[in-house]
């Protein structure tokens, strides 16, 4: 397989950098179709991990430092782990996050790595949306993504058709309810929209919407901020 930089349109990624590439190895190896090493992280420790992994799980190795360079965008990248992409599935038993036209790459992977953090594993993603499979996500996501099951969207509708048992709570900057006063049920999705323009007002008749108290000095928050703060939220509540 002759490797270049990442193209949305092909059937595998990268992951750059060797703490993703372990998450990789450890959560997803039957994806891994095989690792390029850098020779100057070959006296690393992570690097040694890296090549115990590939070992245990017959995962290919190379040391290539031209290859390296050039499907890395940044310097000082010393494993990349070439995966082919997958299609997960969505629990109907477990909470989910929805994200409504999400376009921030780096956004995308904080609120994966944040999921993962609070404890929650399922992302539903509606079209357009960014690509998740793209390695600036997954470097955002520190690996994180390995752990996640996933599934995009065609419309919201076609999620809520999927999911009818779950509970909306769509966040928005006029919802109904403050956060700290919400009361969620225990297979609930949380819906938020994208960095833009967040949810439209229809949103307000679906389910029970929510809005996170803050003050006039800035118009909304940071998407993945605003999904942390409700995860640190909902996890205590529903401790």
């Amino acid at each position: 397989m002759r490797l270049k930089r990442y193209d949305r349109d092909a059937d595998h990624s990268y992951t750059f950098g060797v703490f993703p590439t372990l998450e990789l190895l450890a959560w997803q190896p039957g994806q891994a179709r095989e690792v390029l090493l850098h020779s100057q992280g070959e006296r690393g420790a992570g690097i040694a991990q890296v090549r115990d992994r590939c070992r245990r799980a017959g995962v290919p190795v190379e040391v290539n430092d031209r290859l390296v360079e050039r499907l890395a965008p940044k310097e000082n990248v010393y494993a990349v782990g070439v995966f082919a992409k997958y299609a997960p599935r969505l629990a109907t038993d477990r909470p989910h996050v929805v994200l409504v036209n999400p376009s921030d790459m780096g956004n995308l992977g904080t609120i994966i790595r944040t999921l993962r953090g609070f404890g929650l594993g399922d992302l539903a993603l509606i079209r357009p949306a960014a690509d998740i499979f793209d390695p600036r996500v997954v470097r955002a996501s520190m690996g994180a993504l390995f752990q996640l099951a996933f599934a995009y969207f065609d419309s919201f509708d076609a999620y809520r058709a999927a999911f009818p048992g779950h509970r909306l709570y769509p966040f928005m900057t006029d919802g109904a309810t403050t956060l700290p006063d919400a009361r969620f049920e225990a297979t609930y999705a949380l819906v938020f929209g994208g960095e833009s323009s967040g949810l439209p007002p229809t949103y307000r008749q679906v389910g029970s919407s929510i809005r996170i108290p803050q003050t006039n000095a800035v118009d909304s928050l940071n998407l993945a901020v605003a999904v942390g703060i409700a995860l640190y939220v909902v996890s205590q509540s529903a401790g």
